[in-house]
């Protein structure tokens, strides 16, 4: 592979990064239940996805052996978004985030048993530095406290969502990038929809700005990029390289919403940034010699 188009996927999956690391913001900042913001995302994500596949003339089918595949990559991207979203609402940013991204580790350690792959002692060592940043957002064991609870949370979330991307790895190859995010957002608007009715909430004009901001840049964008990259990296790679996404998040929180990371979310923070510089180099120096 060339070095301009080594640099183009590192470009592609940093872009998703950024985008990405919105989501944060967007998550604190709109006033709404937790399942109506999810629901609204996801419809709203979905139309902007769908307008652009018609603009592209792309067909949105899905191959019969493959129905259950992306109705469950949905489902788990759906419950992945619902769990991250209440870590947000029970802590800030910085510690939603930084729990969140405990899925390379998750990642790392299922991708070997599901697809089969080559297990690598490096990404074992990388896992233990981003658990060893885990450890110093916790304030103290105890369920009682929310940031503990949101931590919880957050890992959770985590799972889903390293199995989600697991899961619809072998499909990308098969699918438009957009196409697949935009099935996925159906599954989730559908099974959502519901929550439109059963909360209570003062609607959605106060809450455009962020609810339209969440539903493209964070979704319609990020989201999107980060399936193409699937198909120039492994599933571990993009999951250690994205972890830089928290980063961003606390910067957009500290600069709009005034959250200041503590010390210790700092110094986790720097941690795990490390495993993305040494992940980084080794897929760079592997996509170099092929």
């Amino acid at each position: 592979m060339s070095a301009q188009r080594t640099f183009q996927n590192l470009l592609q999956i940093n872009l998703a990064v950024v985008f990405m690391g919105t989501s944060g913001f967007f998550g604190r900042y709109i006033d709404l239940p937790v399942p109506v913001i999810i629901c609204s995302r996801s419809l709203l994500a979905g139309f902007f996805l769908f307008l652009f596949l018609k603009l592209q003339r792309v067909r949105i089918t899905i191959h019969k052996k493959d129905v259950w595949h992306i109705f469950g990559g949905g489902l788990l991207l759906g419950i992945h978004w619902l769990t991250y979203f209440h870590s947000l609402k029970l802590s800030n940013v910085a510690i939603a985030m930084l729990s969140l991204y405990t899925f390379p580790v998750i990642t790392i350690v299922l991708e070997p048993l599901v697809l089969k792959t080559r297990f690598q002692l490096m990404h074992l060592a990388l896992s233990v530095m981003v658990l060893v940043g885990i450890y110093f957002l916790v304030p103290e064991f105890n369920l009682q406290h929310e940031y503990t609870r949101a931590v919880g949370w957050g890992v959770f979330s985590a799972f889903c969502y390293a199995l989600r991307n697991i899961l619809l790895k072998p499909k990308v190859g098969s699918y438009h990038g957009t196409a697949l995010m935009f099935l996925q957002l159906a599954v989730i608007g559908v099974v959502l929809s519901p929550a439109l009715f059963l909360y209570t909430y003062p609607g959605f004009l106060p809450q455009w700005e962020g609810t339209l901001g969440l539903a493209f840049i964070t979704t319609a964008v990020g989201h999107t990029l980060f399936l193409y990259t699937l198909r120039h990296f492994s599933t571990a790679s993009v999951s250690l390289m994205t972890t830089t996404t928290p980063v961003y998040g606390a910067l957009i929180a500290f600069f709009f919403l005034g959250e200041v990371p503590t010390l210790s979310t700092v110094i986790g923070g720097l941690i795990i940034i490390s495993t993305v510089v040494v992940e980084s180099l080794r897929s760079t120096e592997k996509l170099r010699l092929k």
